[in-house]
């Protein structure tokens, strides 16, 4: 139980100094039904197999398959500056590492837009890197990645922060509805406008931070997106949810992620569960 529809193996492994094997045992040790590893950049994809290979490699026979059956692949480019100025020998990159793959890659991302002027996050962004022909890139990065999709048939993972507008323009000039709008931040209104188009919504750790003052808002938001819809990630090693903020996130705490939402809903975990793996199988045609 307990999917993650979003996380970074190799981010948690190399970059936080985690033990691959210790995660991929106590997900299977949950009986995960699904996992999803996620891109961000166009020549990842096979390091990044690799790094849960190499974790499998210490596990016992019985959890090697159990990981083959649950884990599941992404590959995409994230909207970097570099990425987005290089666009085109990049997309040429993304897809051959794809086709490397053979059908190992069940979704394109993430891809999208990120407007969020942070210059000393760790994203970097900085409003003064964007000039027009910098968003003209963005978009077109992003659309080309949504025309692979199209050319594949898979579902899109999209990454949408502070650029609403400027994500649903490019959603309706693409005229590809399938997929999911990770990492959700916006409020119930824009919600309706992705769920009327036809994307799934997925919470993670984020909205366990909410406040107070904010609380109704959110629990109207979640009771919002209908169970056809929902989806639940962690964003891994990112986004920590409560009570673990401050420290690494792993997808073996989405569970905290679900407690929130379903509690919010009205539900059970348990239940919760269900849905979102019911919304996976058909999403990702398992």
């Amino acid at each position: 139980m307990f999917s993650d529809t979003h996380f970074h193996f190799r981010h948690l492994v190399r970059d936080r100094g985690l033990d691959g094997s210790e995660i991929l045992r106590k997900l299977c040790e949950r009986d995960t039904f699904f996992g999803l590893d996620i891109g961000t950049e166009a020549d990842d994809l096979i390091e990044r197999f690799n790094f849960v290979e190499d974790a499998k490699g210490r596990l016992s026979d019985d959890d090697k398959e159990k990981v083959g059956a649950f884990l599941h692949y992404a590959a995409g480019i994230w909207p970097s500056t570099e990425e987005i100025s290089d666009r085109f020998e990049r997309m040429k990159i993304l897809e051959s590492k794809i086709s490397k793959l053979d059908s190992g890659v069940v979704a394109i991302g993430e891809c999208g837009l990120d407007h969020h002027w942070n210059p000393s996050g760790a994203d970097g962004r900085s409003l003064d890197d964007f000039d027009s022909a910098m968003f003209e890139g963005e978009r077109e990065l992003f659309e080309m990645q949504i025309q692979l999709a199209k050319d594949m048939e898979l579902p899109v993972v999209v990454h949408s922060r502070d650029a609403f507008e400027d994500t649903v323009s490019v959603l309706k000039n693409m005229d590809y509805h399938n997929g999911i709008i990770h990492c959700y931040s916006y409020g119930r209104d824009e919600a309706r406008v992705f769920l009327d188009l036809g994307w799934h919504i997925a919470f993670g750790g984020a909205t366990t931070y909410t406040k107070k003052s904010k609380m109704d808002s959110m629990v109207d938001l979640l009771r919002f997106v209908p169970d056809d819809r929902i989806l639940m990630e962690t964003d891994a090693p990112y986004l920590t949810p409560v009570p673990f903020r401050g420290q690494t996130n792993t997808p073996v705490l989405v569970e905290y992620c679900y407690n929130f939402v379903a509690s919010a809903r009205g539900v059970t975990p348990k239940a919760l569960s269900c849905l979102v793996d019911e919304n996976i199988k058909r999403l990702f045609k398992l």
